[in-house]
């Protein structure tokens, strides 16, 4: 991408685009993305999500991260799990260039115990190489986003390493865990997975980046906003079976995506309007990625 905005685009333009993954790629990455956001100055906040790899094409900023940590984005960001909401402030005109990286993908590419990396973020090259930098140069001398994204999925595929089957086996069950009830019981992935509490606890820190019972309450919340943001759900609905009363599920809503209940329904962020795009990719990415 040139360091430009197209002249159609309306002034102090704020805009998410996503770009499915091949087919070959959905167990590894989410969608990728292009953001804009065509302000000198522009601050916002973003839900928890998975770990993202970041082309940082113009612009530059800073993560805010819920325990207090601050960290500058480097050009090339791996952005490792987040835990909770996380704000952000870039000096513009920004363009940036991702992708969400699902636990396969972070075995794939060699990458340290997730959980070291969880709220903070590191260079990219450093993590996985230095020829990604080559990868970024193609995409700066390109003005055409889906050239840039075809070279990101071309690159990515061609660097995908075997995972071990237990580690294989045990994605595919927390993965399924997760996405399969409202309320992720931590009992029910150790009955699962035949393993320990202290196992699964090790193994979920190692690949999603937390335990089990912090992810299950990371996405009882994504979900739930995602109900209430996208499909225009009563929020009080939410409550009942899911949270213990109505102030549990404002609290876990605001800590995990950023605003309340009743701000996600009525007046929510650009970022939060955005982002809930991604549950609308049904057969188009995994479905953990959808949420996650």
């Amino acid at each position: 991408m040139q360091h430009h905005f197209p002249e159609a685009d309306p002034p102090g333009l704020v805009d998410l685009t996503y770009f499915a993954p091949p087919e070959a790629l959905r167990a590894y990455f989410g969608p990728a993305y292009l953001f804009t956001a065509d302000r000198p100055v522009f601050e916002d906040v973003t839900r928890a999500d998975a770990a993202q790899f970041r082309f940082m094409l113009s612009g530059e900023g800073d993560y805010l991260f819920s325990d207090g940590s601050k960290r500058t984005t480097p050009d090339l960001c791996l952005l490792g799990p987040t835990r909770a909401a996380t704000r952000f402030r870039v000096t513009g005109p920004l363009q940036v260039i991702g992708v969400s990286a699902l636990p396969r993908a972070w075995l794939c590419f060699g990458l340290d115990d997730a959980s070291n990396l969880s709220n903070d973020v590191a260079a990219l090259d450093d993590a996985i190489g230095p020829e990604i930098r080559g990868l970024f140069a193609k995409m700066r001398i390109t003005d055409d986003p889906a050239v840039a994204i075809d070279a990101l999925w071309s690159f990515l595929a061609a660097r995908l390493r075997p995972i071990a089957p237990a580690l294989e086996e045990f994605i595919a069950h927390c993965d399924a865990w997760l996405m399969g009830e409202t309320s992720p019981r931590v009992e029910v992935l150790a009955e699962t997975t035949g393993l320990s509490t202290r196992q699964t606890a090790r193994l979920a820190n190692r690949i999603y980046g937390a335990p089990p019972k912090y992810l299950a309450r990371k996405f009882r919340a994504l979900r739930c906003a995602a109900d209430i943001g996208l499909d225009g759900q009563d929020w009080m609905e939410k409550v009942d079976g899911t949270f213990y009363d109505q102030s549990h599920f404002i609290r876990e809503v605001k800590h995990f995506i950023g605003l309340t209940p009743h701000q996600l329904k009525t007046d929510p962020t650009a970022v939060a309007r955005l982002t809930l795009q991604r549950r609308a990719m049904i057969g188009k990415v995994a479905e953990i990625a959808r949420v996650s």
